[in-house]
């Protein structure tokens, strides 16, 4: 199994200290690099003065995060593509992959928070699914050529590349077929610089929830990450993509194939001690996603939300949160591996008000005494 970290940097106040959330995420990168993980993933969100997610470019901060480490992947979950020209997305994608040295996973979302979209673009809007998923799929097609093409062109319901009509001459730059109309003398065609390391492009992953989207990520060959369901609704989701991906590519997929799973982690020495720590900061985590999406997608398959229920540490921690005892949490994750063929554990350890000491030690919990129980897949645990 693969162990990767999701990096939702957060805590509210913060933006008053944005140079030490900084050195503190630089800090959590190099010790994952030097200790086994596969990968970190920055998130994107803007206009956040609660404090609930800090950073605004997961790429800007990812090239910070290269510069200082030599082996772990670097992603994003998500670049908000609804938001972005589709052009210098591509661009900074590429460049980061050169400067990383090929170590990037190129991550998709179309946006949740409609105070982002009012003021980034607003044909984004999320109160429109429809326009929204169609920005979002275009925008998709076009940073495929952009970066797997030497030239490409493209014109679209909301793009065109390049404009007609657009003229080109320049002694240094001789007049070619192949990215030009020749009888015109106009473009008809441009070239992405720089190309990305890998070749023809990095992987692609979208943070996918609804049956629609899981279907559509499957038939793209877009890989899925998941969040929030409990194991047996997660089931139905994996079910739902390795059905769609085995038909789209004409072969058998195997469950869990292209998948991978953000879990809520935090390790320490006693049940209650985790409890003690980390509950209050996990729940600011939910509490804040929750008042959009509600609690359905806490939910077991034919489970309905109880009225009155309200967003507890006893009501989600045996749903999904990896929070316990090393032993208890090496459990939960074999259970993952049996129940879901998980092959991606991404690890949410940056809890909304949790201080960076706790966090690290967490983290070094888990790299010590439970990621070493993964390394030999014959694992056999006692369950509790």
């Amino acid at each position: 199994m693969k162990f990767g970290i999701f990096a939702n940097l957060a805590g509210p106040g913060r933006h008053n200290e944005f140079d030490k959330v900084l050195e503190e995420a630089r800090e959590q990168a190099v010790y994952c690099d030097e200790n086994g993980f596969d990968s970190i993933w920055y998130t994107e969100h803007h206009f956040g003065h609660e404090g609930n997610e800090l950073i605004p470019n997961p790429i800007l901060i990812g090239a910070d995060i290269a510069a200082r480490t030599k082996n772990i992947r670097i992603g994003q979950a998500a670049n908000v593509i609804t938001f972005w020209h589709p052009l210098r997305l591509a661009e900074d994608i590429a460049m980061l992959d050169q400067l990383s040295g090929g170590r990037v996973d190129i991550g998709l979302a179309r946006g949740l928070y409609g105070r982002e979209a009012a003021n980034l673009n607003t044909l984004a809007d999320p109160k429109n699914q429809e326009q929204n998923r169609a920005i979002f799929e275009e925008t998709f097609e076009i940073l495929k050529k952009a970066l797997s093409n030497r030239f490409f062109s493209h014109k679209g319901e909301f793009y065109q590349f390049p404009p007609e009509g657009l003229k080109w001459s320049h002694p240094m730059s001789p007049a070619s077929s192949d990215f030009m109309d020749m009888e015109k003398g106009e473009i008809n065609k441009i070239a992405l610089m720089p190309r990305p390391y890998q070749q023809p492009y990095p992987p692609f992953w979208q943070v996918i929830d609804s049956p629609r989207s899981i279907k559509r990520a499957a038939e793209q060959g877009i890989k899925g990450i998941f969040w929030m369901p409990t194991i047996k609704e997660l089931k139905k989701r994996f079910e739902l993509y390795r059905e769609t991906a085995s038909k789209t590519q004409g072969k058998q997929v195997e469950l869990g194939d292209g998948i991978a799973l953000v879990r809520d982690i935090y390790v320490a020495d006693s049940m209650e001690q985790a409890r003690e720590d980390a509950a209050e900061a996990v729940l600011n985590n939910y509490r804040w996603i929750c008042h959009w999406r509600g609690l359905g997608n806490l939910m077991d398959p034919g489970e309905e939300v109880a009225p009155g229920q309200e967003l507890t540490y006893d009501f989600l921690h045996p749903r999904n949160l990896l929070f316990g005892t090393p032993e208890y949490v090496a459990e939960k994750i074999q259970e993952l591996k049996e129940e879901l063929n998980l092959q991606n554990l991404l690890l949410w350890i940056n809890h909304n008000g949790l201080s960076h000491e706790k966090i690290m030690r967490s983290l070094k919990l888990f790299t010590e005494e439970v990621m070493p129980k993964f390394e030999d897949k014959s694992i056999q645990l006692n369950w509790r």
